[in-house]
């Protein structure tokens, strides 16, 4: 009894530490002011949108990978979700980008967790193509690719 308990106390905390890392990720690499287009700062201070993101990280994997012909159709499936998934997020942040100022903090609180959402489903979709395209590598652009993902950065392994 006590061990089933642990077990479900342990699955209960192990979501819930995903989630909030999942979420630092996402606010960290992706702010929701990227898209608010009506209240534009100095061009310095200009962010850029999910789908800018998304095509510069496209254009750095493809560069590190060197993709095969035999892979381009698996990529290409990749890239459309990451293009989609993109698109997905730059709306929710448009619509919400307006209304943000006003917010108290319970509305804050629903949109992150709007977002966090949002995010959790894009990763759902994301992860079969992506794994469709990581079992046709070869081992060293595995190699390369779980690098990127332990560091954000290709040949920049901070673990061996």
């Amino acid at each position: 009894m006590k061990r089933k308990a642990y077990q479900v106390a342990f699955r209960a905390t192990l979501v819930v530490i995903m989630v909030a890392f999942l979420s630092t990720i996402f606010f960290a690499s992706a702010n929701l002011s990227f898209a608010a287009a009506a209240k534009k700062k100095s061009p310095a201070v200009a962010k850029i949108s999910a789908v800018e993101y998304t095509e510069v990280q496209i254009k750095q994997l493809q560069g590190a990978l060197k993709i095969t012909k035999d892979q381009e159709g698996l990529w290409n499936n990749l890239t459309q979700v990451m293009r989609e998934n993109a698109k997905e997020m730059d709306t929710l942040a448009k619509a919400r980008a307006g209304n943000t100022e006003t917010m108290n903090s319970v509305e804050r609180m629903k949109l992150h967790s709007e977002i966090t959402k949002t995010h959790l489903d894009q990763l759902e979709k994301l992860i079969p193509p992506f794994e469709a395209f990581y079992s046709s590598m070869s081992d060293q652009q595995k190699n390369i690719t779980d690098i990127i993902f332990r560091t954000g950065m290709p040949g920049k392994s901070k673990r061996k």
